[in-house]
């Protein structure tokens, strides 16, 4: 196209009428938002079961640690890597484990980084932590990074055990995300959502789970936690 054909397009383009842009339409609220506590417990626990997750609903911690119990016989686990996070300390454990005959290593028992890899990539047969949110809407769990959960502990093991308080659940992931950008220079610097078992697929499309993460997600969902 010669310059002059370009300059007479572009004169064209300048001079048309300027048409006024119509507003953007109100977006409709969101459905979760109108969910009563139990409604929105439900949906999530509805949400994690289509995932593919294993769902487990308790009273109170002592009854989460029977869960445990409960569920580390069945699979056969004698060997628990466990993060320190503010749900999981306070149910102790190192000392649940030797009352169970189960080897429970956390980030502070490890001599360095290579050997807290070693644990988590080859000798922990399940990752226990807590969340820091859940999301109703998809059944995402949110987990905040830092020295007392280090993101291998849920992410390195073939199986994730989820301990959630039920007062941690959101309906949407936007009541999060405020709570978690709220204020300047508060944000965490590293974070992770996780929605269900780690999946992939090949280009047939055939789904293969664990292949970059954990294979079965296990959530211990608390109705109420410790003062």
């Amino acid at each position: 196209m010669s310059q002059t054909g370009k300059d007479e397009i572009l004169g064209r383009l300048k001079a048309a009428p300027k048409k006024a842009i119509p507003p953007r339409p109100a977006v409709p609220p969101l459905n979760e938002l109108a969910l009563n506590r139990e409604e929105t417990i439900g949906k999530f626990v509805e949400n994690l079961t289509s995932l593919g997750c294993e769902v487990h609903r308790v009273r109170d911690p002592g009854e989460a640690l029977a869960k445990l119990t409960e569920i580390a016989r069945a699979a056969g686990l004698k060997r628990i890597l466990a993060s320190e996070d503010d749900v999981v300390a306070p149910l102790d454990l190192p000392g649940w484990g030797r009352q169970n005959d189960i080897e429970v290593f956390t980030p502070k028992d490890c001599r360095d980084r290579e050997d807290f890899k070693r644990i988590a990539f080859e000798e922990a047969q399940a990752g226990v932590t807590g969340v820091d949110f859940g999301v109703a809407e998809s059944g995402t769990l949110c987990l905040i990074h830092d020295a007392s959960q280090p993101r291998l502990v849920s992410l390195a093991p073939i199986r994730h055990i989820v301990i959630v308080p039920a007062d941690r659940i959101r309906p949407v992931y936007e009541t999060v995300t405020d709570k978690l950008f709220a204020a300047e220079g508060t944000a965490p610097s590293h974070l992770t959502f996780i929605t269900g078992p780690s999946m992939t697929a090949d280009i047939q499309a055939t789904l293969f789970a664990g292949m970059h993460g954990p294979k079965d997600v296990t959530v211990i969902l608390v109705e109420e936690t410790a003062a």
